[in-house]
């Protein structure tokens, strides 16, 4: 009876570090220039987040090879809210593929599909269309640039229409 039950979860936490139809992860990814702080610009809803504002990511390196990653953000009353997880890479290391954790032996996808040249934008999902985030080095990039990148995450397939914009600014 333990065999089935473990492959079934075995099944399920793969399935999540996986990629949707038709997406690809960034390649020639260079994980020292991705580490850092991160503004989230712009996300589809979900209910981990639902409500933050000023929404940051703090990527840095753990002892174990892998990346510590802080998610921030302020709630409606103005209480920070802040979350520590972990990310391993899935495949090869030049590849935008990595799986987070949160939640103990639980992994989702981090998967970076759009990546400027300057590590200065970025554009992630996790395993499905219902996940998206724009994320910048800057907590107001500019505003074609972003343009360029909900074009790009609507030729994708994601439903751009229903984007939150996170609000930055105290």
């Amino acid at each position: 009876m333990r065999t089935p039950i473990l492959l079934v979860l075995a099944l399920l936490t793969t399935a999540c570090t996986g990629l949707a139809d038709g997406i690809r992860p960034v390649t020639g990814f260079q994980l020292d220039r991705y580490l850092g702080t991160w503004y989230e610009i712009a996300r589809l809803d979900h209910g981990f987040e639902r409500g933050l504002e000023r929404v940051s990511a703090s990527y840095s390196l753990r002892d174990d090879g892998g990346v510590r990653v802080i998610n921030r953000g302020q709630d409606e009353q103005g209480v920070w809210r802040e979350a520590e997880g972990k990310a391993y890479f899935v495949g090869k290391p030049d590849e935008g593929r990595l799986k987070v954790s949160f939640f103990g032996p639980f992994y989702g996808g981090y998967n970076v599909i759009d990546l400027d040249p300057d590590y200065q934008l970025s554009l992630v999902t996790s395993y499905h269309h219902d996940y998206l985030w724009i994320l910048a080095r800057s907590p107001q990039p500019p505003r074609e640039k972003m343009d360029a990148l909900v074009a790009r995450a609507k030729g994708l397939g994601f439903a751009t229409d229903q984007l939150i914009w996170v609000r930055q600014a105290p």
